[in-house]
């Protein structure tokens, strides 16, 4: 076993022997072998006994803590990477105006050409011509991109795509018993941005393992502005995933109608700002029920396994991103359609 997930809230794991033991009051809910662990996630309020931490860090497993709503909290750091030269390039070649400029064009333009592509395709399987003039107008945005002078008009054709993206959003779900009006967030208002929202924190902490398995900092970026306690270099590496891996396996799920209404716990709640994680996590409108939060995970995990193995692609695209730093005659190219 690669990866654990842990999710269950109030959950404390300890070690036995050669296995970890998720325990819930008193009682041993389930337990899992630690030998091969490369990857824990834990998300939400989940405690871990002092051998445990022992065993994750003389074993270096990445552990990664999620809020209960799947942001991303911390990681518990082994040590740093060595490769001095390569975090010196990055910190030198994303200050420097036209290398910054270009790249921000290239990841911006891998997005608009990856969600041009999918509504192409999804307008002409579905016969919905309003997929096919939206994914027209993202094309003309990739076209005109090249004309953009500054870092803030770049960011302007990326949400101008965004809107567009998601202003069409709702024809690609073939489930009348889930609906889409607009993209939300922090925290999501209904299930597709419930699952939408998830399926991005996941990819994004897949971006953020392999960002820092090459020795990059995941916080100096480009498209992202540097803010405190964002990873700014794996928000803009994730951009090129959002549509090709999460839109696609989201609405796999709904249209194939393995996502029920019912799967999720709903509050009637006039919430405008929460006070804290906590507050999030009991009183946010809408969240995955355990069972169906599980089944998300598995499902999940096969895919980034299968046959088409995308935790080694973004593996390898990161690899890529960090030889453009090294080496100009390597410029970076985003996985596209």
């Amino acid at each position: 076993m690669e990866t654990i997930y842990v999710v269950e809230q109030g959950a404390y794991i300890r070690k036995k022997g050669d296995s970890l033991d998720i325990v819930k009051k008193n009682q041993v809910m389930e337990s899992l072998p630690a030998k091969g662990l490369e990857k824990l996630v834990l998300t939400g309020y989940i405690s871990l006994s002092g051998p445990v931490m022992d065993f994750l860090i003389k074993n270096r497993v990445e552990t990664v803590f999620l809020t209960p709503t799947g942001r991303f909290r911390a990681r518990l750091m082994i040590d740093e990477h060595k490769h001095v030269a390569l975090r010196k390039a990055q910190y030198l070649k994303l200050e420097e105006p036209a290398f910054k400029l270009t790249l921000m064009k290239v990841i911006v333009a891998g997005k608009l050409h990856n969600t041009a592509i999918f509504l192409a395709r999804r307008g002409r399987d579905y016969k919905e011509d309003r997929l096919g003039e939206a994914a027209a107008g993202l094309k003309a945005l990739q076209s005109s991109l090249e004309k953009a002078e500054t870092p803030d008009e770049v960011r302007g054709f990326e949400g101008a795509g965004a809107r567009i993206y998601f202003s069409v959003f709702r024809f690609l779900i073939r489930n009348d018993r889930f609906f889409f009006n607009n993209r939300n967030r922090r925290p999501p208002k209904d299930p597709v941005n419930a699952l939408l929202s998830f399926v991005y924190t996941l990819l994004t902490n897949e971006v953020i393992s392999a960002i820092k398995t090459c020795g990059l900092d995941p916080y100096m970026g480009t498209l992202h502005e540097i803010v405190y306690g964002r990873p700014s270099l794996a928000c803009d590496l994730v951009e090129e995933y959002r549509c090709l891996i999460g839109d696609r396996f989201v609405l796999n799920l709904l249209n194939r109608k393995m996502i029920r209404p019912e799967d999720f716990l709903f509050r009637d709640t006039k919430i405008e700002a929460y006070a804290d994680e906590k507050e999030i996590a009991t009183q946010r409108a809408v969240e995955m029920k355990p069972h169906l939060y599980r089944t998300f995970i598995s499902s999940y995990e096969e895919l980034m396994r299968g046959s088409s193995s995308f935790r080694r692609t973004i593996q390898t695209q990161v690899r890529a991103f960090a030889d453009g730093l090294l080496d100009t005659g390597k410029p970076y190219r985003p996985i596209t359609f």
